[in-house]
């Protein structure tokens, strides 16, 4: 029913699209209500950052522009949910497995069981917001506020996607076994950057190849590479700045959504050259001791 409420009167590309509901009885006899979804047939984004080696799931690969791609649909998805419907709703709970992937790998934010409906009046800073969240949500990716009874906000939402853009790009879970004794995937990925990023890229994430789709004439003087390291740098900073503790230091939506489609066009090669370039990648710095580790 949470998800009924939630749903109802939302549209976006990159939601989750209801066909319609049923209404029945189970094999035991008791009620059984339904939401039926369009097939989504590449499966959930967990699947391919952590496909599992027992034969299983089918080992495979997400290149750096479908990762890209799969970071904007899930912030523009964000975005509206947050400044866009005539109620905020907070989604809460997101993580890989509830980022579903179409035949054309486009992403769609699922599983709106946890969300949560406010006035739009409302707003991520504010103190005095009406309802809490307790822990409900998933461990690694649940706001740190929420585990100390903290409001329910879209700052919540935030740190989720900072946690996501992370591991997306690094391909390491936040309750990987190497994050322990004050090591977490957010001081991780801080301590990287900038000069050490692509030590902390995921392995599996092919580059080279990526270098060579390059077909922009503006492109041609040979800094393929480096445009992924600045694409690369931004993206890592971003992540890091959604995923601060305190709610207040984490970027809005609205603007995540932007500079992830400022990044996208870049890389693509849209209309920007040279220093412009640059200045335009130096998005999400926030708090200085980012740039100074």
């Amino acid at each position: 029913m949470a998800e009924c409420e939630a749903l109802k009167n939302i549209r976006h590309r990159s939601l989750v699209k209801i066909l319609t509901s049923c209404s029945s009885m189970d094999f035991g006899g008791n009620d059984f209500k339904a939401l039926i979804f369009k097939f989504m047939p590449n499966g959930s984004l967990e699947k391919w950052l952590h496909p599992k080696v027992d034969g299983q799931d089918q080992f495979r690969i997400l290149n750096f522009i479908v990762r890209l791609n799969i970071a904007v649909d899930v912030a523009s998805a964000l975005d509206y949910l947050h400044h866009q419907c005539h109620t905020t709703i907070v989604r809460c709970d997101l993580k890989p497995s509830n980022i579903l992937l179409d035949e054309d790998m486009n992403a769609h934010v699922g599983d709106f069981g946890l969300a949560k409906l406010h006035s739009r009046i409302i707003h991520s800073s504010s103190e005095h917001q009406s309802s809490t969240i307790g822990l409900k949500g998933t461990i690694g990716y649940i706001a740190p506020e929420y585990g100390s009874g903290g409001h329910v906000s879209t700052s919540g939402d935030v740190y989720s996607y900072g946690i996501l853009l992370l591991e997306l790009f690094t391909g390491k879970c936040p309750t990987d076994d190497m994050f322990n004794d004050g090591l977490s995937l957010h001081k991780f990925a801080a301590l990287a950057l900038p000069e050490h990023v692509m030590e902390i890229v995921d392995p599996l994430l092919p580059l080279e190849d990526e270098e060579a789709r390059g077909t922009n004439n503006w492109r041609s003087d040979g800094d393929k590479m480096q445009l992924i390291q600045e694409c690369l740098v931004s993206l890592v900073r971003i992540g890091v700045v959604c995923s601060l503790e305190s709610p207040r230091e984490r970027m809005e939506m609205s603007d995540v959504a932007k500079e992830m489609q400022v990044i996208r066009d870049i890389f693509l090669g849209v209309g920007i050259h040279g220093e412009s370039r640059k200045r335009a990648l130096l998005v999400g710095e926030g708090p200085s001791y980012l740039t100074n580790n």
